[in-house]
Parts: structure tokens; sequence; C-alpha cells
């Protein structure tokens, strides 16, 4: 009897297919499914295996109550952690190479060691002396963190098992191999299994671990989406190089709020958190410009003012071109549509040019107005007046439509010294925001109003 073929999975979005084929069709990612083989039958080392019991809901306030939170004392990592560590999480840390993840974990290891926590840095890309130079660099020579540099997971289970850490930084995940697993280390296979294995350790022995992943050119985590689903926490690390800005974002969090944003600084003396982001987006904007609009967004918990820039310039080919930074290039295009089709405002023949100062990247719909605004400013060469920011979402018809959080938004902007808002109609408005608040009800009334065209 012929044996069975061996799967071939997406290392992509980890989709098995019976047979190799060049594109995908769960994700649509090309040249990117492998052979897997199999796990290997020989059975690897317990780590301790109870028989199972089932406890009614009911009765859950009758068992022990878990371990507090830890704290590290960095305001922004406890933010984004959801208020510190969680004993038994797991967490995965995703960024850029050279973005500066494992300068934030060196850092947050030595800060959890202040607290009395036991650390373990276990490193699979670079020497323990090499580690150790870079905790000297940042100051951290005397921190009570112990180190290992060691890429077989059975190993590094059993220094952990014997140490017994109150967190465990993993540093990085692609990096480890099982010598039970038959495939090359940073396979599909090899981090599936290394992450399911850490997992299991961190909530069997109450010690949290911290993955490093890797990311794709398209700034997803490398690796089988399965990973994500294991682990308890997906940070991502964001920044751009030309910039000192670096922020950490909860995509996913069961013990915290999502979305929730930790901003840092990169300096000499590794990285220092930014108490204000709002102050420090808007450092250096100067005075009133054509193309320059403030938005007041939420990012978790808190807003965060940023500037939006536009340049609107006639364009030499056929084909103008739609550039955008920091913000979605297809929502760019219907803020676009809308304000040809409503409002009888054409864009054709103009290049449009979108950046989101700071490095910043906005998701929330409720950027749209400011978008609209920004645009219009550069295709008039009108600036809006001084002191002024600008939120709402824009529908298809042109209506905006209110947006969730206004009065922090416009207690955020009286804080930094703004006088004035465009907000939609509809929302709940305190007056005790300090701001005059202009209420619009549809897209070509507010161009009527602004800058006297639609």
């Amino acid at each position: 009897m012929a044996p069975k073929p061996r799967p071939f999975v997406c290392s992509a979005c980890g989709a098995a297919w019976p047979k190799w084929q060049g594109r995908c069709d769960a994700c649509g990612a090309w040249d990117t499914i492998v052979e897997e083989r199999p796990l290997s039958q020989t059975p690897g080392k317990s780590l301790g295996a109870v028989r199972g019991r089932t406890v009614p809901l009911l009765d859950l306030a009758t068992e022990e109550a878990p371990p507090p939170r830890s704290e590290t004392r960095v305001e922004e990592l406890d933010r984004v952690l959801g208020g510190g560590l969680v004993p038994s999480s797991a967490i995965l840390v995703g960024g850029d190479p050279g973005i500066g993840k494992s300068t934030l974990l060196l850092q947050a290891a030595a800060a959890f060691s202040r607290t009395g926590l036991k650390v373990v840095y276990v490193s699979g890309e670079e020497a323990s002396a090499q580690v150790r130079m870079r905790a000297q660099r940042l100051g951290l020579g005397k921190a009570d963190v112990r180190l290992a540099a060691e890429t077989n997971l059975r190993d590094i289970l059993t220094t952990l098992e014997t140490a017994k850490p109150d967190l465990a930084i993993i540093d990085s995940i692609q990096t480890m191999w099982l010598d039970t697993v038959d495939s090359a280390p940073g396979s599909v296979a090899q981090v599936r299994a290394a992450a399911h294995e850490l997992t299991t350790f961190a909530k069997t022995r109450g010690t949290s671990v911290i993955l490093v992943g890797h990311v794709t050119k398209e700034g997803q985590i490398a690796g089988p989406r399965v990973v994500e689903h294991m682990v308890d926490t997906v940070l991502y690390f964001e920044g751009e190089r030309g910039h000192q800005f670096r922020i950490l974002r909860a995509v996913k969090n069961r013990f915290g709020p999502a979305d929730e944003i930790g901003v840092f600084e990169m300096t000499g003396r590794g990285l220092a958190e930014v108490r204000n982001p709002s102050a420090l987006f808007l450092d250096g904007r100067g005075g009133p410009t054509p193309g320059s609009v403030v938005f007041a967004g939420i990012e978790g918990s808190r807003p965060v003012l940023c500037e939006l820039q536009a340049l609107v310039a006639p364009s030499p080919h056929s084909q103008p071109r739609r550039s955008s930074v920091g913000w979605d290039s297809g929502r760019l295009a219907m803020i676009l549509a809308v304000l040809e089709a409503r409002c009888g405002l054409s864009f054709a023949g103009l290049d449009v040019y979108l950046n989101v100062a700071g490095g910043l990247k906005i998701g929330e719909p409720a950027a749209d107005l400011a978008v609209a605004a920004a645009l219009l400013s550069a295709r008039e060469d009108q600036a809006l007046p001084e002191g002024t920011v600008v939120f709402g979402e824009i529908s298809l018809s042109g209506a905006l439509r209110p947006v969730t959080q206004m009065e922090n938004r416009l207690k955020e902007a009286a804080k930094l010294g703004f006088r004035s808002a465009l907000a939609p109609a509809g929302g709940r408005i305190s007056e005790t925001s300090g701001l005059s608040v202009s209420q619009v009800s549809d897209l070509p009334a507010f161009v009527g109003e602004q800058f006297g065209a639609g």
C-alpha cells in the first residue's frame, strides 16, 4: 500500500492542501505553499499532565483567586497590557527588523525584575555576551535578569522547569526548534509546535511567556495565523525609520482593551515613554497652512491629536497618482469619489498625496472629515482657521455621521490650546468642553461654509 502523501501548508495563512500548487486559494498568496512533514510519533517529555475536571460556572467564585497583575511602572507598557502582566499569560510581540523589539523587551525585563519578579531572557539570535553589552549600553547592567542563548526548545523548557521564573522572554519564536518535528527551524510546523509548547508551559506552570515574532513584507507576523490564536495578547511594535517615535499597539488582548497604544521615543539610552502623545505629534506644526488639518482621534481608551497633511498638484501623467501614508488608500479613494459625486468637486488630472505626520497609522472612520478638509484645503489653497480640530465620519450619501467619545476628543483639544472644532451634527456635546463647536449635517454644507464651493 502506497504511503499517504505529505500535506502541503501555506506559510502565510496555514491552510493545508493535498498537493503542491503555486497559489494558495485560501489567502491568494503566491509561492507560499511548502511541504510539511508530520509531527514525530516519538513521545516527548511530559509537562506534568493531570486528569481533567470541569468546574460549574456558578462555582468559580469559590475557586482560589488568581494572583494580581504585575505592573512594570512603565505606564505606556502597562496601558497596552491592560494594566500590567497577567500571570500564566502568553504574549506575542511583532515588528519590523531593527524597530526596537529586543530593546523594548530587555527594558521590560529589567522593569519586571525591579518589581520582584524572576525573569529569564532567552535569545536565539544573539549570544549572552551580546545581550549583556546591549544591557550595559541601556544602563541595565545591574538588572537581576537571567540570560540564556539557546534554540533547542527541549533544553529551554528543561531550564525553565528548573528555574521556575515568573516571566520568560523568547527572542525569537522563529529561531526555536523541536527535535520531535522533522522540519527546518522557522518553518510552519516548527513555529506552530514551538508556540504550542511554550503556551502550554505558560498555562500549566504559571509562568508568563513573551514571544518575539518576525513580520513579513506586508507587516504581518510571519508564520501560521494559528499562533496568534494560541496566545492571549498580540502586540505590534510600529514606527518609521525616519522618526524617533515608536508605537506599541495591542491588536488582541484577552485581559484588556484592544487597539490600545503606547508611545515611546527612541533615544541613545533606549526607549523613553511619552506621557502626552498629542503634544508630541503636533510638535513643530507651526501656523495655519493649506492642506494641514488637526484630527482629534481615539486610540484605544485615550484621545490622541495628530496632523493630517495633504498635497494636491497638477499631474503630468494620464493617470493621476493617489498616494497615502498612514491612512487606508481605499478609503481615500472613497472620499474623493464622494466629493466629486455629492459636492461637484473633481480631482481629475490632479495628483493627491496624504500623510499622517509623526508616523502614526490611523484606522478609525472618524478621520473621514479631517481627510476631506485637508484635501479641500490643499485644492483651494486655503487654510482652516487657526486652533481648529476636525473629526467626523462621511457616508456614501455625503451625510456626516456622529462618532464615539466626542466629549473626550474635545476635552483633549481644549487641553492643548485649541479653540474651535468642526464636528458632525447629532452627537452629544457638553458645554463644559471649552471649545466653540460647529456641527455640520452633511458634506456639501461643510464645503460651502468653509471653502465657499460645492
